[in-house]
């Protein structure tokens, strides 16, 4: 099936807002862990913490094996067939670099990912999931 260029252009935003909302989830995810571990019984809740720690790993994963997103890599094909502009770099680094005006070499991007998946892990022990009747 052929995709037209305007189709394609609305399919890649449509991969960004959904870059966005797992960025959002994996770091408010884990403000929220630590903030609500007294408070919000839905923050041990194991199948919802198993998919954070999951997907947090395989970011830092990725970003050891110098590998870019499959979210990324599909966005930027589908812009491509839209006639739009791509990037060469990860999601992450391409528009936190362009909020803050901060260029990072890579390795400090593999430093960060694996820093916050670590915490992600240690959350992991420190404000431990519950299955349900425990």
């Amino acid at each position: 099936m052929e995709l037209s260029p305007a189709l394609a252009a609305r399919l890649a935003d449509a991969i960004l807002v959904a870059h966005v909302g797992i960025v959002v989830f994996v770091i408010l995810g884990a403000v929220a862990i630590f903030a609500g571990r007294t408070r919000w019984p839905w923050v041990r809740g194991f199948r919802w913490r198993l998919a954070h720690v999951l997907l947090m790993v395989f970011i830092a994963l990725q970003a050891w094996l110098g590998a870019l997103c499959p979210l990324t890599v599909w966005e930027q094909a589908l812009r491509r067939r839209a006639g739009q502009a791509s990037y060469g770099e990860s999601f992450i680094e391409h528009w936190l670099s362009r909020l803050i005006f901060f260029d990072a070499p890579w390795w400090s991007f593999v430093a960060a990912y694996s820093a916050f998946a670590a915490l992600v892990i240690a959350a992991w022990f420190v404000v431990p999931p519950r299955r349900r009747g425990t």
